[in-house]
């Protein structure tokens, strides 16, 4: 059935396919903190085992609520590991870091799911699609702010 929302054939296609490569991001990044949260370890475990449950937790909502707007467009969200690796820019751990390299790879990776983000926001924007960018501008904060506290963990 057509889907009447208010945005273009192009514009919900094009925005599905950029919402698909920041819902295959989010899904690697929440796996890759969920693993980090499993297996951390040193002198700030507590601490950091229960950060990592809440970045984790925040992901898996965040993942879900993409699928959902990229069905809300029309399209078919992604769902297996395959096509989330074949579009992600989150890079996978080898091996299991240092407690400090978690923080750096999940700051890095905040950041790049933000920039990821912006590039949606700006092409909802065009598409006059408000849902969508009122999505990304939630992503986006959130993001950012995850970042920052991580970014904190790391200053002296």
């Amino acid at each position: 059935m057509k889907v009447d929302i208010g945005v273009n054939d192009a514009g919900r296609r094009n925005l599905s396919q950029a919402l698909n490569k920041v819902l295959a991001d989010t899904y690697t990044l929440y796996l890759k903190t969920q693993n980090f949260h499993w297996n951390v370890k040193g002198p700030n475990f507590q601490q950091l085992h229960l950060m990592f449950e809440g970045q984790y937790s925040a992901l898996a909502l965040a993942v879900d609520e993409i699928a959902e707007r990229v069905r809300s467009l029309g399209y078919p969200a992604l769902g297996t590991f395959t096509q989330f690796l074949a579009l992600t820019s989150i890079q996978e751990p080898v091996g299991v870091p240092s407690a400090t390299d978690m923080i750096k790879q999940l700051l890095a990776d905040q950041e790049k799911i933000t920039r990821s983000a912006h590039t949606v926001l700006v092409a909802a924007t065009e598409a006059k699609d408000e849902v969508t960018t009122d999505l990304m501008i939630r992503r986006m904060t959130e993001h950012e702010k995850t970042a920052w506290m991580l970014r904190s963990l790391l200053e002296e």
